[in-house]
């Protein structure tokens, strides 16, 4: 047994508890009940603490370790290996090969078994690489596009002047206002439509690389300009001009504000490199070839596709009379490229290309391709903390991972997971409950044995769901009000897709993993949705990153049709982060700090110091602790261990003056608000609607254990995703939208899954159209229409199976989806 005794972290209540080892172990409960900080934060984080006990010291600095969990002592614990959720890590260089050094193995066999052109000497794996000085292409520097700022981009509308900001790329506010008035001493006319300036006057304006400086007179006319420089009159100050392309691509290189890098993104438009043509490689390894065919085509071959390929190719060899070590390189490299594809073929991952960037993998796909390189790796007495492995897959493919979980644990192995999947609960040894509820009404223990035993406590959420009969769905489907007609839609494994969707009702997108199903519904229905509505799509407040755009590569093609009145606004709500530093919490994203500001703001204290909303605000100057900026910690730089980030010794962690703190509403400071859970200022904000209502959508979907202040950084996709559909739900009801939501049960135990399901319900009742991708049959059998893609993954899939109502899913032959949804629905 591994033995725990007086773990604190987070929200654990000193708990003791025993767990068996060699054993496939599932911690459940409630979100926020605290199951990843016992497995993750504190049984985790001990085994990493003690094999970092026998690395030298300098080794240990190099490398990111988790925080010290605060427990009493653990007792039985072996090594562990965590394989955590997370989204598409990296940037567009990363990629499936990377991430299971598929690709080094390829280079490998290019580099020693390739078939080079007379003359060119040997070339070593590296030069294989896009992401080396040595195989790079010099023109696209490895990345196979090119990016540069069309001029229709950047002057979208010629029949505008310069003075009536016919320029969209240049900033809208003063620092535009300044081009402006700098290309007015230069002499240029701002008063003409751009289209009847003389084309070289263009052409300088958007593309040089000139940089003027000359003095500028804000407010002047073209002609006080000219008669203010024959009278070399002092100017308002000097100015230093930037052509329009090259400010475009400046500030998306290196601007340091989130707002104005987004928006010159909105100007790069990208190409195939012209030397390359998306290849990424210099021309040197092109021209050296196996099977015939070089190496960036075979990288974009699928796993299943490779593997074929490879192991025809072997036969050949010998026939074409290559050298008997030639023959045992290749047979050698390619052995063990077949055995590590045959790996993520058993667990469904057959349809990824080794080329695929990991950005556009979901967290499950992610979490299962590290998974493959633990069995690979055959370790033994190792424990393996997974977090929701079963996350983002169909029913169909859990089996797989399940079976792949069977194999790590016979192989000597202790498997820790935590999970919200009944089928992988049933599955178990061992069943770890946190609860009874959420943040400070959980952290203890509410069961801990055999499935079985949980039959018998009253306090478990798990209970009704693992013990109950089937519940079937009786609900009778609702009637269309009218239709969205998606013709011929291509976008990834989509290839030219036909679809129906039904307005005014809740829809359900089903089918096996990499089927095709956030293509279709989060790019291909949104997109075509947004073009039609001209710009009516609902921003998802996309943080933005250092990659250019693709979209111009990836673009959906296609065309839709239907009745404009029944939709008039998209709302997209995925899984991405709200924020990407502390700064951003669950009170500012939700809105709801603006108005919990102003009341502070209004009290008697602070109103005779004069304090505006804005001085209650840690992200600004004002009342924000001025050591720690409003941060609330200051990082402590340790020699030998880990940085320790530390309560600002200034403000105690509270992230404000002193004088702030003691402006107080009703017997609270702004920090003990920002403290309080969702659950707790609910109640202490009864009497205010403006903050009450927010709260309430909070609760509603199962965030109530979640503080106002929690960090963006803190939440996971699934709680991300509820914070941004609370705030959706907050808005005044205007019906005849369309949401479009992608797994939103990912993370979320059966109990919260019901809480969802209301929600969803209840914006369907008030006139609007919920479009889901699912996996939880639960969820299915309680749709109006299921569109069913499939039969399979990647190119096997991206075709419409099936589309009906639950029941005529679940009778359909050729689906996937009906095995698992028929005795939900008391299908065939």
């Amino acid at each position: 047994m591994v033995r725990v005794r007086g773990a604190r972290t987070h929200n654990l209540r000193n708990i003791d508890v025993d767990v068996p080892r060699d054993a496939l172990v599932v911690f459940t409960g409630i979100s926020g009940s605290g199951k990843s900080s016992l497995a993750f934060g504190t049984i985790y984080a001990e085994a990493q603490r003690r094999y970092f006990e026998s690395v030298s010291p300098y080794a240990r600095r190099l490398i990111d370790q988790v925080a010290v969990p605060e427990v009493d002592s653990i007792e039985g614990l072996p090594p562990a290996v965590a394989l955590q959720q997370h989204g598409g890590a990296g940037g567009s260089r990363s990629s499936v090969g990377s991430v299971t050094t598929l690709s080094n193995l390829l280079r490998m066999l290019y580099s020693r078994a390739g078939a080079y052109p007379a003359g060119q000497h040997l070339l070593h794996a590296e030069d294989f690489s896009p992401n080396t000085p040595q195989g790079a292409c010099a023109r696209c520097h490895g990345l196979g596009r090119i990016y540069d700022v069309a001029e229709t981009a950047m002057v979208p509308d010629p029949s505008l002047s310069i003075g009536e900001r016919a320029i969209a790329a240049w900033p809208p506010a003063w620092h535009g206002q300044n081009l402006r008035d700098i290309l007015v001493t230069l002499g240029h006319d701002i008063d003409t439509p751009w289209r009847k300036l003389p084309k070289k006057s263009r052409e300088w304006i958007l593309y040089t690389d000139e940089q003027p400086t000359v003095p500028v007179y804000a407010g002047f006319t073209a002609a006080e300009v000219r008669q203010a420089l024959r009278r070399k009159m002092a100017p308002s100050y000097m100015g230093t001009f930037t052509g329009v392309r090259k400010y475009v691509l400046q500030t998306f290189r290196t601007s340091k504000s989130s707002m104005m890098k987004k928006r010159a993104a909105r100007f790069l438009s990208a190409a195939i490199c012209p030397i390359c043509h998306g290849k990424r490689l210099k021309a040197s390894a092109l021209a050296v070839t196996y099977a015939g065919l070089d190496i960036s085509s075979v990288a974009h071959f699928s796993l299943n596709e490779l593997s074929s390929l490879l192991r025809d190719s072997l036969a050949p060899l010998r026939i074409k009379g290559w050298s008997a070590d030639r023959q045992l390189v290749a047979t050698r490299i390619i052995g063990n490229i077949t055995e590590r594809i045959g790996t993520l073929q058993r667990l469904g991952l057959g349809y990824l290309a080794p080329e695929r960037a990991t950005p556009t993998l979901s967290p499950g796909e992610l979490q299962r391709l590290r998974l493959a390189t633990q069995l690979q790796a055959n370790l033994f007495g190792v424990v393996y903390v997974l977090d929701e492995p079963s996350a983002g897959l169909h029913p169909a493919d859990t089996e797989a991972l399940l079976d792949a979980l069977e194999q790590l644990k016979a192989t000597g192995n202790s498997l820790f997971v935590i999970e919200h999947d009944l089928e992988v609960m049933r599955r178990a040894q061992w069943l770890v409950e946190v609860g009874p509820g959420a943040g400070s009404h959980g952290g203890r223990i509410i069961f801990s044995g055999p499935p079985a035993g949980l039959r018998e406590v009253a306090d478990s959420a798990t209970r009704p769901y693992l013990f109950a009969a089937v519940r079937r769905q009786t609900r009778t489907p609702r009637t269309p009000q009218g239709w969205l007609q998606l013709t011929a839609v291509t976008r990834n494994n989509l290839r030219g897709v036909d679809v129906a969707i039904p307005l005014g009702v809740f829809t359900v997108v089903t089918g096996v993993s990499g089927a095709g199903k956030s293509s279709l519904v989060s790019s291909a229905l949104t997109d075509l949705m947004a073009d039609r509505l001209a710009g009516a799509r609902a921003a998802t407040q996309d943080e933005p990153t250092d990659e250019p755009p693709q979209q111009e590569l990836e673009a959906t093609r296609g065309t839709l049709a239907g009745d404009d009145a029944l939709i008039r606004r998209v709302v997209a709500i995925d899984q991405k982060p709200i924020g990407r530093t502390p700064r951003s919490n669950v009170a500012t994203y939700t809105g709801l700090f603006d108005e919990v500001r102003r009341q502070f703001a209004a009290t008697r204290l602070a109103r005779s110091r004069h304090y505006p909303a804005g001085h209650f605000s840690f992200n600004v100057e004002g009342g924000r602790c001025p050591v720690c900026s409003g941060e609330g910690f200051v990082s402590v730089e340790l020699l030998f261990m880990p940085s320790v980030y530390a309560p600002c010794s200034a403000c105690g962690g509270t992230r404000y003056t002193e004088a702030t703190l003691q402006v107080l509403l009703r017997e609270k400071s702004i920090a003990e608000v920002l403290a309080m859970s969702v659950d707790q200022a609910s109640r202490f904000f009864e009497d205010s609607p403006a903050i009450h209502r927010p709260l309430q959508l909070l609760q509603a979907i199962g965030l109530g254990y979640l503080t106002l202040g929690q960090p963006a950084t803190e939440l996971s996709g699934g709680e991300a995703q509820r914070v941004k559909l609370a705030t959706e739900l907050q808005r005044v009801p205007r019906g005849a939208t369309l949401y479009v939501i992608d797994e939103p049960t990912v993370g979320l135990h059966p109990a919260d899954v019901d809480k969802l399901m209301i929600q969803l319900e209840a914006l369907v009742q008030a006139g609007n159209t919920v479009v889901v991708a699912e996996h939880d049959m639960h969820v299915a059998a309680a749709a109006d229409w299921i569109i069913d893609l499939g039969p399979g993954a990647g190119d096997a899939g991206g075709r419409i199976v099936a589309t009906g109502t639950p029941s005529t899913i679940a009778a359909h032959p050729r689906s996937k989806t009906a095995r698992y949804l028929a005795p939900l629905v008391g299908g065939a």
